[in-house]
């Protein structure tokens, strides 16, 4: 089977991933529990008649797609692979409030369009006249990996050499609330938050939208190859050890052979437990935590997805993902990422260096 290289990364998030000095200028902000995506100057890359009609998750999505085609240096990708949680929220929201205020009559039926789930891959598609295959992954915590193993697949198997893949979430103030109400996000008096040894409950909410171009080929901008990724909906914390190692297993690799493990610590003292277990085994290699920089959300593993490939392209670790200090490795050949969300959904992603 063909191999799967990683042409392109772009990720718009909490961080000014866009500005080509981010890498040593990351830090968690610890003054909010809910994060917002730094927005690029959108009317260098977008109409502004278009603009206005655009969610949030669209805005971003339609930037960091664009910026990772142009980065692989193609123009009509062979398949439009979208990973999302939440979908478009605001529009959803504002949709439903509409539906509320009307009595659910006289509605007007734009908001309805631009709230469905695959809105990001058909306003991608439209923007860069592509018929071909486009589809959207919907789940709570692993949508980006099913969008990943899809476009693997079709790259394995002959049927497509480029393909666009990406992960996006927005906040919206409703959701928030009630998220809130659930306890799933924490409350202020719980800042700064702890994200390594946590005593309370909840997480720090982002947003983001990270795009990539998984090709059956290198260029000059690859960045890394994409080994493998698989996921599991339920897993005991005692069977964390023995899920890893069989598919490390799989791929021929044991623990020790993994130079850097990126861990998704969230600062929920209900769940990161798992990410201990994890850190264990991994004694040996350099390991890294991210949600203190992006925060929690449906496709934050976009964001470790990026800086995973961009620490294998630069050989080089920012210091602010550093858990232990006194391992650094000279050369980084492999990157382990393990996430989940809210315990549920627990991904493995295996990238290793092009």
């Amino acid at each position: 089977m063909k191999p799967v290289y990683v042409n392109s990364a772009v990720c718009i998030s909490v961080q000014d991933t866009l500005n080509a000095v981010f890498f040593h200028t990351m830090e968690a902000d610890q003054t909010s529990v809910l994060l917002n995506a730094v927005a690029p100057n959108y009317k260098e890359f977008i109409p502004p008649a278009q603009i206005r009609r655009m969610s949030k998750t669209v805005r971003m999505s339609a930037v960091a797609a664009q910026k990772a085609m142009n980065e692989a240096g193609i123009v009509t990708p062979d398949a439009i692979i979208v990973g999302t949680g939440m979908g478009c929220e605001e529009d959803s929201e504002k949709f439903l409030k509409n539906v509320i205020e009307n009595n659910e009559e006289f509605l007007t039926p734009t908001h309805f369009i631009q709230s469905t789930h695959n809105t990001v891959a058909g306003q991608i598609a439209l923007a860069n006249s592509c018929h071909a295959y486009n589809f959207t992954y919907v789940n709570p915590g692993s949508s980006l990996e099913m969008s990943l193993l899809d476009a693997k697949l079709q790259i394995e198997h002959d049927e497509a050499n480029n393909i666009l893949v990406g992960a996006t979430d927005e906040k919206a103030a409703r959701t928030m609330e009630l998220y809130r109400l659930k306890g799933t996000i924490k409350k202020e008096t719980d800042l700064p938050a702890d994200y390594l040894d946590s005593s309370t409950a909840g997480v720090v909410w982002g947003e983001g939208s990270a795009f990539f171009v998984l090709s059956s080929e290198k260029s000059e901008n690859t960045s890394a190859q994409l080994q493998e990724v698989t996921f599991i909906n339920k897993l005991a914390e005692d069977e964390v050890t023995s899920f890893i190692s069989e598919f490390l297993a799989k791929n021929n690799m044991a623990t020790t052979d993994i130079d850097a493990v990126l861990l998704g610590f969230s600062g929920d003292a209900r769940t990161d437990s798992y990410y201990k277990t994890a850190m264990e085994i991994f004694e040996g290699a350099d390991r890294l935590y991210f949600k203190h920089l992006c925060g929690e959300f449906n496709t934050s593993s976009g964001f470790a997805f990026f800086m995973a490939n961009q620490i294998l392209k630069r050989q080089e670790i920012p210091e602010a993902m550093r858990i232990n200090k006194d391992i650094q490795k000279d050369f980084i050949n492999s990157i382990l990422i393990y996430n989940h969300l809210n315990g549920e959904d627990h991904s493995l992603t295996l990238l290793k260096k092009a």
